[in-house]
C-alpha cells in the first residue's frame, strides 16, 4: 500500500514540474507594432580624445580675518554677500584699554625725552671742561654713561609706543584683500579673542576650478595646459588653465587635487560644482586587458533602484536590458567598468517604453 501510495505522489510531482517548466520556456506573443529607437556603439575613452574629472569652483585668493585684541565689538557695519575694498574698515574693537596705556606711554616718552636733554648738556659741559683741563677723565665716562643711559630710556619709550600704534591697527580692522565676504562669525557686542576668525573674505573675480583627477591622466597634465570647464548649475562652457598639480594623494583617497585658473569669471560663484576636459594621449598598451575606457551618453543609462543598466538589440530585434558598472563621470558621458564592450550597439532613445522583449526597429 505505500509502495502505490508513494508511485502515485512522484507521478503527481513529475507531472507538476513539467507543466511549471512548459509555463516558463512558453514565449510570450508581442501585441503591437515595432518600437522606433535610435542606437549608438559603445566607443573608447581614448578614441574621444579626452578624459574629465568632477569637482567645483573656489576663490584663488580666500582670508579669515580676525583680531590680536580682546575685546568687545563696537561695531560691525559688513554684511555678507557685500563687496569690500582693501583698506576698508570692517570691525572696530573697544580700545579704551590701549589709550590708558598709550598716555602712559605718551608720560613716559616726556619724561625720557627731558631726562635725555639734561644728560646731553652735563655731557657736553663735561667735556668742554676735560678739553681745558678742568675736569678729570673719569668725571666725562660717568657724564657719558648718563648721557648714553637717557639716550637709551628715550630709544626704549619711543618702541613701546609704536608697539601701542601696532595694536591699534588690531581694534580697528580694515580688509586685507578685495573681495566679497562670504561669512561672518561674530556680531556686534560679542567679545572678540585673539586668533578667533571674525569674518572671511574671498575673490569675487579671481576663481578656480578646484578638480580630483584619477592617477590614470595625471602624469599626462601639466602647469599651463588649457581645459574646458563646463559648470553643472548652467552648462555653460568656460575656458580654464591648469595652474597648481598636486604631486600626492596620500591625503585625498588616490585622486590628485588639480586647480586651473578660470580668466573669465564673471557670473561665476565660488561653490559651484563643475566638470573639466582634459586633452589625454590616445596611444594605450594594445596587450592591456583593461576595459575601464568604454564610454557612453548618460542619457542611454537606465536607473533602477541601485541598478544602472543599457537596452541593447538581440538578433530577433528585441530589446534586452543589460546591467552596467558605472565609473567615473566625463561630462554628458559616463565611463562603463563592465558590461558593454567597445564597438557593441545599445538604445539612445526610443519613441514608445522600452522594456524586456519588446519588439524595436532602427529610426
Amino acid at each position: 500500500m505505500k509502495n502505490i501510495i508513494r508511485t502515485t505522489l512522484l507521478i503527481a510531482g513529475l507531472f507538476f514540474l513539467s507543466n511549471c517548466s512548459s509555463d516558463q520556456v512558453e514565449p510570450i506573443a508581442f501585441q503591437g507594432e515595432a518600437i522606433k529607437v535610435n542606437v549608438s556603439q559603445a566607443q573608447s575613452l581614448d578614441d574621444t580624445g579626452f578624459s574629465s574629472a568632477s569637482g567645483k569652483l573656489v576663490a584663488k585668493s580666500s582670508v579669515n580675518v580676525s583680531t590680536r585684541m580682546m575685546g568687545y565689538i563696537t561695531s560691525f557695519p559688513i554684511e555678507v554677500g557685500q563687496q569690500v575694498t582693501k583698506g576698508q574698515l570692517l570691525v572696530a574693537i573697544n580700545n579704551t584699554d590701549i589709550q590708558a596705556k598709550s598716555a602712559q606711554i605718551d608720560a613716559q616718552i616726556m619724561q625720557a625725552q627731558a631726562n635725555f636733554d639734561i644728560a646731553k648738556k652735563d655731557y657736553e659741559r663735561f667735556k668742554n671742561l676735560f678739553n681745558s683741563q678742568s675736569a678729570s677723565q673719569k668725571e666725562l665716562d660717568d657724564m657719558s654713561a648718563r648721557f648714553q643711559m637717557a639716550k637709551a630710556g628715550l630709544e626704549a619709550a619711543k618702541q613701546m609706543k609704536n608697539e601701542i600704534n601696532s595694536q591699534y591697527k588690531y581694534t580697528n580692522i580694515t580688509a586685507p584683500v578685495t573681495g566679497v565676504v562670504t561669512s561672518k562669525f561674530a556680531q556686534q557686542g560679542d567679545l572678540a579673542n585673539p586668533g578667533m576668525p571674525l569674518l572671511s573674505i574671498e575673490s569675487s573675480s579671481d576663481l578656480q576650478a578646484q578638480l580630483m583627477v584619477s592617477e590614470s591622466i595625471i602624469s599626462q597634465l601639466e602647469t599651463g595646459m588649457p581645459i574646458d570647464v563646463i559648470i553643472k548649475s548652467t552648462g555653460e562652457e568656460v575656458k580654464g588653465v591648469i595652474g597648481e598639480i598636486s604631486p600626492s594623494s596620500v591625503q585625498t583617497g588616490g585622486q590628485f587635487i588639480v586647480k586651473a585658473n578660470i580668466p573669465n569669471a564673471k557670473n561665476l560663484l565660488a561653490g559651484m560644482y563643475v566638470n573639466a576636459k582634459f586633452p589625454v594621449n590616445s596611444n594605450r598598451d594594445s596587450n592591456s586587458d583593461d576595459n575601464s575606457n568604454v564610454i557612453i551618453p548618460k542619457s542611454a543609462l537606465v536607473k533602477k533602484g541601485q541598478l544602472v543598466g543599457v537596452y541593447t538589440i538581440s538578433d530577433q530585434n528585441t530589446a534586452i536590458l543589460r546591467w552596467l558598472k558605472i565609473g567615473n563621470d566625463h561630462g554628458d558621458q559616463v565611463e562603463v567598468l563592465s558590461g558593454l564592450q567597445v564597438g557593441e550597439k545599445f538604445i539612445v532613445s526610443a519613441e514608445g517604453r522600452l522594456y524586456n522583449g519588446s519588439l524595436v526597429k532602427l529610426n
